[in-house]
């Protein structure tokens, strides 16, 4: 029934918006105020006596535009400019919210009334013409954001970005995203700059010091911390072992790459947020080195052995497709251009590799662009198959490539052959041995050597 009065007070002010005293006197009826008294409240918000009967129709009627659009402005509630007004607005605004009874509706009423004043307020104090558009913060670089819809949270503050009310910048090295008024109170550096000049893991799994080591604050903006969540909640962060608060500690979840190298654990941990934003930063970089920081991994996950083989005859493939032209103008390289370590090492492994290599991803793309590769060199292009080789030892067969999975190559003179026939025969190479007669004849007469 209270509803049924409030929609019937609402149609009737906005559709005879000039009629004031039937809504004046059903105010007088309900409230129990005079007019007088009605009149007095308006202008402690800072209206004009013209303004007033505007006021005491968006009164009755501002809960009801509030649930309709909480981003709508109130007509007659945000005519005050100046910034004291606004100031003196609020407080009285409070002081007739403690003065009204407990869960009534005219303390409602006043509740969404200081909301709507506070909003104005930050609104004024928070003006988006005059902030630059790029600004330069300890090695962040923070350009002002456009959009107004889009709903984020300042990371150093920790509370909702409104952007229809507030000005906000976003940093293009590490996305570190904040309000213009919290530019001045950052204090960590962009994390993009530690990739820069020292992009490495930490290998240790989760390695804790304890809270005492960190004198009981945070170990990034050192606010006191606890674990019994007095004065503030201390929460570890999984990757560096360290305590963190609430503030720089959301709860966010990453793959720890000690964990995906020790254990071949991809079960993602809680983390802070600098630690995120690092990880995401360094997840496509090349530098896990598997076979020196654990060479068994190799024996107990088959995948990474296939990706290997895969990957070692890319690089026998490469120089093929360097002295080709058909290949460098059909720029077959540019196939890994999202894995160019794949093209330069084998031994080299991004955080992101394993996580493809553990879902199956990689295999599967790799295989393809391997299978690419082969056909280009041994069907498509006569060039390239002029490269080919011969068996030397039996001097039978088709032609070999070095990446042909029935193949063995001699390592110092590169000379392809059959795998048994080349671990079947006891003697040297016969390339090898073929370059050692002419070394030798060079050395014992070197015009001879010249003229042939």
């Amino acid at each position: 029934m209270e509803y049924d009065e409030k929609l019937a007070r609402f149609r009737q002010g906005h559709l005879n918006p000039f009629n004031k005293a039937p809504l004046q006197s059903q105010h007088d009826q309900k409230t129990g105020e005079t007019g007088e008294e009605f009149q007095q409240k308006g202008l402690r918000l800072g209206l004009s006596p013209e303004e007033e009967a505007e006021f005491q129709c968006s009164e009755h009627t501002m809960d009801l535009g509030l649930a309709e659009d909480h981003f709508s402005r109130p007509v007659g509630l945000f005519l005050a400019s100046d910034v004291e007004q606004l100031r003196q607005a609020i407080e009285e605004c409070k002081q007739r919210i403690l003065e009204l009874p407990d869960n009534s509706e005219k303390q409602k009423d006043a509740v969404v009334r200081l909301i709507h004043l506070r909003l104005k307020l930050q609104e004024l104090k928070d003006p988006s013409e005059d902030e630059p558009n790029i600004r330069v913060i300890l090695e962040h670089r923070f350009y002002k954001e456009k959009s107004k819809s889009v709903k984020q949270t300042c990371d150093k503050c920790s509370t909702i970005i409104w952007g229809l009310l507030q000005t906000w910048y976003t940093c293009t090295g590490c996305s570190y995203r904040c309000h213009s008024k919290c530019l001045n109170l950052i204090t960590k550096p962009c994390v993009r700059s530690k990739v820069s000049h020292q992009a490495e893991y930490e290998l240790s799994i989760c390695p804790e010091t304890g809270l005492d080591s960190q004198d009981y604050r945070c170990a990034e903006c050192r606010v006191p911390i606890s674990l019994r969540g007095v004065p503030s909640e201390a929460r570890q962060c999984d990757y560096t072992g360290l305590y963190y608060c609430s503030n720089c500690h959301w709860n966010d979840q990453a793959v720890i790459p000690a964990r995906v190298i020790h254990n071949w654990d991809f079960e993602p941990r809680k983390v802070s947020r600098c630690s995120m934003r690092y990880l995401a930063l360094m997840v496509s970089r090349p530098v896990l080195k598997l076979r020196e920081i654990n060479p068994l991994l190799f024996n107990y996950v088959e995948e990474l052995v296939e990706i290997r083989k895969l990957r070692q005859d890319i690089l026998l493939m490469k120089p093929y497709f360097i002295t080709c032209k058909e290949a460098m103008e059909a720029r077959l390289l540019l196939q890994l251009q999202d894995r160019q370590h794949f093209v330069e090492n084998d031994d080299m492994y991004s955080l992101q590799d394993l996580v493809d290599i553990n879902a199956g991803r990689l295999s599967c793309s790799l295989t393809e662009t391997h299978t690419l590769f082969a056909k280009h060199i041994k069907l498509d292009c006569e060039r390239c198959q002029a490269k080919g080789f011969v068996c030397e030892l039996c001097k039978e067969g088709d032609v070999l490539f070095p990446f042909d999975s029935h193949t063995s190559m001699c390592m110092d003179c590169s000379a392809v052959f059959h795998r048994d026939c080349y671990y079947d025969n006891s003697t040297t190479c016969p390339k090898c041995a073929r370059l050692n007669l002419r070394k030798q004849s060079l050395l014992r007469d070197p015009s001879v050597e010249l003229q042939a």
